[in-house]
């Protein structure tokens, strides 16, 4: 079966049925997409399908029809996506793991709602679980982010 991600082709011989999760972790190494609950309720494992945010814990190989973007795909060390940036400035993470998918659901968020306010932030990104509670900080991130979208 023939996959895009982040802008390259692959071929992947796997099952049909295997998670895209295990498909970017395992057999294309893009470990930047984490495991957390395996059942779509934590958001450690979103990623981008044609810019929309999903869960790739429990898209199968073969639904996906469009092309993934992993955290490795949303930007460069040199160059990051604004969310990246602002996730930097704004010291968001603490343990980290669940910073991937946080960022991911952002992205998405302001690439389609432009400038949300803290509710539009909190009913979207409460979907995405952390445990350091750094919620303030992811936040205020968004909101940044938000701010430097709109001004390119």
């Amino acid at each position: 079966m023939e996959l895009t991600v982040n802008g390259q082709r692959h071929q992947i011989d796997a099952e049909a049925g295997m998670p895209l999760l295990w498909v970017l972790r395992d057999i294309l190494g893009l470990t930047g997409t984490k495991y957390g609950c395996g059942i779509a309720q934590c958001g450690a494992c979103t990623v981008h399908i044609d810019g929309m945010a999903v869960r790739s814990c429990q898209i199968a190989l073969a639904d996906v029809g469009g092309e993934v973007t992993t955290i490795e795909g949303l930007g460069t060390p040199d160059a990051p996506h604004p969310v990246q940036q602002a996730w930097i400035d704004h010291q968001v993470a603490q343990c980290g793991y669940c910073q991937s998918g946080q960022i991911m659901s952002a992205a998405a968020m302001l690439a389609l709602q432009g400038e949300p306010d803290d509710q539009q932030i909190d009913r979207i990104m409460s979907a995405n679980l952390c445990r350091c509670a750094t919620y303030p900080r992811i936040r205020a991130a968004i909101h940044d982010a938000a701010r430097r979208l709109a001004t390119g």
